[in-house]
């Protein structure tokens, strides 16, 4: 019981210590703080002037109207021939029946051999572990894509893709005999 009274006692005596120095060590970092306070100058960069503002008179009479109607129709006309012409392109695509190697992507069709059949190139090319024979003027990918021309190392396509505006565009793509099924555009 003695010895519980002098563990009491002595955590006791331990606590009034550590109080006494955190007051002062408080009192240190306040007065610290204060100094910094009265030496640190804030940098503020001023603001650059606004541009002054120089209305003009306008000078349209000089230059072409741009509201003239001929300028307008002949616009117009050349945008319609620009859409007319990208419309042809696709159309005899889009009405002719869809071959079975269409269904693919070009990137899962690999061409693995080539052969002259009766003096006409033929290549060999593999989709998912099945082998096809294709020849000039078939179709191949999902871009309209039509063989152009086979030789012993590759066989070329055009394709037909939208570009970024919407417009359908010719792509020439070439399909190289490999290991792997990698395509070159």
């Amino acid at each position: 019981m003695m010895h519980l009274r002098h563990g009491r006692l002595i955590a006791l005596a331990g606590l009034l210590v550590l109080s006494g120095c955190s007051s002062s060590d408080e009192d240190e970092l306040r007065h610290w703080m204060a100094d910094l306070r009265a030496t640190t100058k804030p940098r503020v960069t001023p603001l650059k002037e606004p541009k002054q503002f120089l209305p003009e008179d306008y000078a349209g009479d000089k230059g072409m109207d741009p509201f003239n109607p001929i300028k307008l129709t002949q616009a117009l006309r050349r945008e319609s021939s620009e859409t007319v012409a990208n419309a042809t392109l696709i159309a005899p695509e889009m009405a002719r029946r869809k071959e079975p190697l269409e269904a693919y992507p070009l990137d899962a069709v690999k061409m693995v051999g080539s052969l002259n059949k009766t003096g006409v190139p033929t290549a060999l090319v593999s989709v998912d572990k099945l082998l096809y024979q294709v020849r000039a003027g078939n179709y191949l990918g999902q871009n309209y894509g039509k063989i152009v021309s086979i030789s012993e190392t590759n066989m070329r396509l055009r394709e037909i893709v939208q570009d970024s505006t919407g417009d359908w565009v010719e792509r020439m793509t070439t399909l190289d005999l490999q290991e792997g099924n990698e395509v070159r555009k």
